[in-house]
């Protein structure tokens, strides 16, 4: 399935569950018609919240054929519209929304390794793209990083750990600013690294960082998170001379920079 074959509809879907993932981000499972719910790897949805506000989210789920979609939700209390999605979701049964859109999606076609960066909820764009390569393409190679302010904020660690640990050609690199609060599960493809996420990047081309040296110019890159913390990988990549034609976000589209 392309992202180019799939139309952009508007829908009512069910709300089926809303869950705390951790004290900041929720996770809200939504069930609609599975024709209309399809949807590419690496894709979004438009939230309704009233008849101007439209809230983007990557899909945190592959498409399964059920119907079934999941989003991942930073919750803001300052912001307004975080609140009100908040509040919305605790009330409603049901949720307007239009999907699928976005570009930045998962090339099936490519047997190249992937390369996948991520900060904060933009795991859960990632989340999408590895449940995908796993059923898809199972030998593909995958380094999953995860940036995150403190050890609290990777809210899917067991997953991203089970995922290296079930699979050889899956490695987890977690990346947070703060030191852990106690240590990450056991596996020889499971790192932490202490840092700002571009830093630590650098350092892995370097090869200075144990076990994470990397090779990106054999890579499919993706990129999800802040545009500031995207451009700021982008400039480490860059520097070390690697191709932007295998290097994908959505951020690219939303939030170019100026030429």
């Amino acid at each position: 399935m392309s992202a180019s074959t799939l139309t952009c509809k508007t829908l009512t879907c069910q709300v089926i569950a809303v869950e705390d993932l951790n004290p900041d981000v929720f996770g809200v499972t939504l069930e609609g018609r599975p024709e209309a719910m399809q949807h590419a790897p690496g894709q979004y949805l438009e939230l309704k919240l009233d008849d101007s506000t439209w809230v983007p989210f990557s899909i945190a789920s592959a498409e399964r054929g059920d119907g079934i979609i999941e989003l991942h939700i930073q919750h803001w209390p300052e912001r307004d519209n975080s609140a009100r999605l908040r509040e919305l979701l605790q009330v409603a049964n049901q949720l307007t929304v239009r999907l699928p859109s976005g570009k930045c999606v998962l090339d099936a076609e490519s047997e190249r390794p992937l390369l996948l960066i991520a900060a904060g909820t933009g795991f859960s764009q990632m989340k999408a793209i590895v449940e995908a390569a796993l059923r898809r393409q199972p030998a593909r190679p995958i380094s999953l990083w995860w940036a995150n302010r403190e050890h609290r904020d990777l809210y899917a660690e067991d997953l991203a750990c089970e995922w290296a640990q079930q699979h050889a050609n899956v490695a987890f690199q977690a990346v947070t600013e703060f030191p852990l609060t106690e240590p990450l599960a056991a596996g020889e493809r499971i790192s932490h690294h202490q840092g700002r996420i571009d830093l630590v990047l650098e350092s892995a081309l370097e090869g200075e960082l144990a076990g994470a040296a990397l090779t990106p110019n054999d890579c499919d890159i993706y990129l999800s998170g802040s545009p500031g913390m995207v451009y700021a990988c982008i400039d480490v990549l860059e520097r070390k001379d690697i191709s932007s034609e295998r290097v994908f976000s959505d951020v690219f589209a939303y939030a170019p920079r100026p030429h």
